[in-house]
């Protein structure tokens, strides 16, 4: 386990149950280096969608936390918030409640000459991702595919 999977790891841990405190359930955590900086985001949902007070009291609650375990040696910046409208699907449960929406796939290599698509998510498995774009089925190999979000409507 790289030492990023275990700082997302150990942190979900803590979340866990400041998450259930707060009504609301954990939809992702990453550490991630930007610059020169490093972030750790908690990323929070729940079916009415969170609010900035669900936001500010699972940050302050997990930043309490996180300052009693002192697991993360490096200086970051606490992030938390929702996921968003254009969320990224990165694991099998975000594609499963995702199932009937309209997605965008961007791969890493071009396909047909093309490296975006989107379409109604259909279904996935272990190894593929399939959408319908205008009554026809694309199945794309999860490996193939650099990011999956839901597509935005206006």
């Amino acid at each position: 386990m790289s030492k990023r999977e275990s700082y997302e790891k150990r942190t979900e841990e803590l979340l866990l149950p400041i998450a259930e405190q707060n009504g609301v359930e954990i939809y992702d955590v990453e550490y991630v280096k930007e610059g020169s900086d490093h972030y750790l985001r908690a990323y929070i949902d729940k079916p009415e969608g969170v609010s900035i007070l669900d936001c500010e009291h699972v940050s302050r609650a997990l930043s309490d936390a996180l300052d009693r375990e002192d697991f993360i040696p490096d200086a970051y910046i606490l992030e938390v918030s929702s996921p968003g409208l254009g969320r990224t699907l990165k694991k099998d449960k975000h594609l499963q409640k995702s199932i009937g929406q309209e997605v965008e796939i961007r791969l890493f290599k071009a396909v047909d000459k093309c490296r975006e698509f989107s379409g109604t998510l259909v279904g996935f498995s272990g190894e593929t991702v399939t959408i319908a774009q205008e009554g026809t089925e694309r199945v794309f190999d999860r490996a193939e595919i650099a990011r999956i979000r839901l597509a935005l409507d206006f």
